[in-house]
C-alpha cells in the first residue's frame, strides 16, 4: 500500500527493514519494487533469490517468467 501511495522507493525502504531473507515472497516483492524503480541488475538478483527459495513449481515458473520478461525488454 505504501508503494502505491508514496512510490516504490518508499515501499522498498520498508521491505528492506524486514528480516525475511529466507522467505521467497520477500524477494519477489523486492523484485517488483526494484523493477518499478528501474533497478534492473538488482531486480534480476532478487528474482533469482526468490526462485531459489520457492518450493512450489508454479511459483518458480512465474518468477522465472517475470525475470525473463525483464531480461527481454
Amino acid at each position: 500500500a505504501v508503494a502505491e501511495v508514496d512510490g516504490p522507493g518508499a515501499g522498498l525502504a520498508i521491505v528492506n527493514r524486514l528480516d525475511l531473507a529466507g522467505y521467497h515472497p520477500f524477494h519477489a516483492t523486492g523484485a517488483d519494487l526494484l523493477r518499478r524503480e528501474h533497478r534492473s541488475a538488482e531486480v534480476v538478483e532478487a528474482y533469482t533469490r526468490a526462485i531459489d527459495l520457492a518450493s512450489n513449481l508454479a511459483e518458480q515458473a512465474y518468477l522465472r517468467s517475470s525475470r525473463q520478461d525483464l531480461l527481454s525488454s
